[in-house]
């Protein structure tokens, strides 16, 4: 696995390193041991899946509250998303930035998402499915979110229009969100 630096302090793109023959390619995709030794968060409590029938579906921005805080890493295993996090880390250089990027089935990368991250999605073709490993067990009652649509984010979300749960469109600004 290679990692790649995002602008945000701790979060880091994932690149597989296959090992190709006639039959296709074998990579690894996680380890705890390359995931420790980059002072990463190796565990997994919980693995989920979120199958999103049309494009623009928009799921976020979503983290867990004290004593709940999760790193996660972040996969799409079909279709493509625009994957976004937003720091909310107290004290953090990059506190209140956000960054995105193209997770796809054709490019097969993922995102590692430290704790006290939001995250979201839009997808951008139909019939799109994340795979997310998540190092702490989802707690309802931990559950927070900040608007996606916060202009003091001002993400440029690719497709006009989104499809939204009810609970999403809810969440507060980020100066009344309840951070990490």
């Amino acid at each position: 696995m290679k990692f790649q630096p995002t602008p945000l302090e701790g979060a880091l793109v994932i690149e597989l390193e296959p090992l190709a023959d006639g039959r296709g390619f074998f990579a690894r995709s996680f380890c705890q041991e390359e995931f420790r030794a980059r002072g990463l968060d190796p565990a997994i409590a919980q693995c989920n899946v979120s199958f999103n029938r049309r494009r623009g579906t928009l799921r976020g921005l979503h983290y867990q509250a004290r004593p709940h805080l999760e790193a996660k890493v972040v996969r799409c295993t079909q279709g493509a998303i625009w994957d976004v996090i937003v720091d909310l880390r107290a004290g953090s250089p990059t506190l209140k930035r956000w960054f995105a990027l193209e997770l796809s089935a054709e490019n097969r990368r993922a995102l590692y998402v430290p704790q006290g991250f939001a995250h979201g999605f839009q997808t951008l073709v139909d019939a799109s499915e994340v795979l997310y490993q998540m190092s702490e067990f989802h707690r309802p009652e931990s559950a927070r979110g900040v608007r996606w649509d916060d202009p003091a984010l001002a993400i440029p979300w690719p497709v006009a229009s989104p499809i939204l749960s009810e609970r999403d469109r809810a969440f507060p600004a980020l100066a009344q969100a309840e951070l990490p």
